[in-house]
C-alpha cells in the first residue's frame, strides 16, 4: 500500500525516498572510458566531465547482465546500478581488467544515494541544499538544476564533502538521484522537508514508474532479457560505437532481423488485481506474463508484462489469468 498523499507530492510538486535499492561502483585511472567502452553498449568515450548515460552489460549472447548509468565526474566514473548486480558486475570488471589503468571499487557503502522527484524539485532541492552550505560555499540554483540533460550532473563541496546531483526520470517522473557523504544523509533529508518536498515510499514512486512504462531490472528485466525486448535500445545503445560484449547479437536482431523480437514488454490497463507472473492470453493461446503491477489514482489497476510481438499493437485486448480469476487487459501506449 501506498499514500495518496505521496503519490499526489511526486505528480504534482515534489518527493523524496532513500534509494537503498541501489549499489555504486567507482572507476579511477586513466584508461577507464576506453575500457569500459568494450564492455558497455553505450558510448562511454563520448562523456565528458559532467556528462552521463543509460548502458546495459551483455552477455555474449545478448542478454542483460544488468542495467546501469554511468557518470563520468571528471577524476573517476561513478556508477550506478541495482544493488543486487553491483557485486557481480564489479568481479567482472575486475576480470576484464589485464594491463589498463583501471581500479574498481564499490562505492555503495561509502555514499549515499538520495532520490528528489516531481515538478518542483529543482526549487525544492536547490533550497535544500541551501540550506546546508557552510562558509563560501555555493549550491546551484533551480534554473541551474532545471537545465541539466538527462543523466548529467552537477559536483560541488557541501560542508566539506562532495554532493553530486544527477538529472534522472529512473520512475518515469522528471527529477535528481543526490549521491552523498553518507553522513549528509539525514541532514540532506531534513533540508529537503523543511524546503516543502514530501518523504514518500518505494511504493509510492513504483506506482509512477509502471504508469510510465519504466521497465526495472530484477522486476521486469533479468539475465533472460534482450534490450530490445524490454524496449530500452533507444536510450542504452549506441549504433555508432565500435565493439562491445554482445553486440553481435544485437546488430543481428536490429539488421536482419529489422529489430524484431519474439516478446516485447508492453503496459497493460486492467479491470481488477493481477500479480507478477500471472500468464497473459490472447483467446486460448499463452502470449506472455506480467512483470509488475500496481493500483495507479489516475488509472486504475495497471501492468507491465511481457507479451508476444503479435499482440503488442495499443488497443489490443487481452486475458490475464491471476489467482482471482480472469481479468481483462488492453494495451496502452508506452
Amino acid at each position: 500500500m501506498f499514500s495518496h498523499g505521496a503519490y499526489r507530492a511526486l505528480q504534482e510538486t515534489s518527493g523524496f525516498l532513500e534509494r537503498s535499492g541501489r549499489g555504486r561502483l567507482r572507476l579511477t585511472g586513466s584508461d577507464r572510458r576506453s575500457y569500459l567502452q568494450g564492455l558497455l553498449t553505450n558510448d562511454i568515450m563520448a562523456l565528458e566531465a559532467g556528462t552521463g548515460c543509460y548502458a546495459a552489460m551483455l552477455t555474449p549472447q545478448g542478454r542483460m547482465i544488468s542495467d546501469m548509468r554511468v557518470l563520468e565526474l571528471g577524476d573517476a566514473i561513478l556508477i550506478d546500478l541495482p544493488a543486487t548486480t553491483a557485486p557481480a558486475i564489479r568481479t567482472r570488471f575486475e576480470d576484464f581488467i589485464f594491463s589498463e589503468d583501471v581500479t574498481v571499487a564499490d562505492a555503495t557503502g561509502s555514499i549515499a544515494q538520495l532520490g528528489v522527484y516531481g515538478p518542483s524539485a529543482a526549487p525544492a532541492l536547490s533550497a535544500a541544499l541551501a540550506r546546508l552550505r557552510s562558509g563560501d560555499e555555493t549550491a546551484p540554483d533551480a534554473s541551474d538544476l532545471e537545465h541539466l540533460r538527462l543523466n548529467d550532473s552537477r559536483r560541488f563541496d557541501l560542508r566539506g564533502t562532495p554532493v553530486i546531483v544527477v538529472r534522472s526520470d529512473d520512475y518515469g517522473i522528471r527529477g535528481f538521484d543526490v549521491f552523498v557523504d553518507p553522513a549528509m544523509r539525514q541532514p540532506l533529508t531534513e533540508a529537503l522537508a523543511e524546503s516543502g518536498a514530501l518523504a514518500v515510499s518505494e511504493a509510492a514512486a513504483e506506482v509512477c514508474r509502471i504508469e510510465a512504462g519504466h521497465p526495472a531490472f530484477g522486476q521486469d528485466m533479468d539475465e533472460d532479457t534482450i534490450p530490445l525486448e524490454a524496449g530500452i535500445e533507444d536510450r542504452a545503445i549506441s549504433l555508432t560505437k565500435g565493439c562491445y560484449v554482445g553486440q553481435e547479437i544485437i546488430i543481428r536482431v536490429l539488421h536482419r532481423g529489422h529489430g524484431r523480437v519474439a516478446r516485447r514488454l508492453v503496459k497493460l490497463t486492467l479491470d481488477g488485481d493481477v500479480a507478477r507472473d500471472d500468464r497473459v492470453f490472447a483467446g486460448d493461446r499463452d502470449v506472455g506474463f506480467v512483470t509488475s503491477f500496481a493500483q495507479s489514482p489516475r488509472l486504475g489497476a495497471i501492468a507491465l508484462g511481457y507479451v508476444h510481438r503479435d499482440f503488442v499493437a495499443a488497443g489490443t485486448r487481452l486475458t490475464v489469468m491471476s489467482g482471482a480469476g480472469a481479468r481483462v487487459g488492453v494495451v496502452s501506449p508506452p
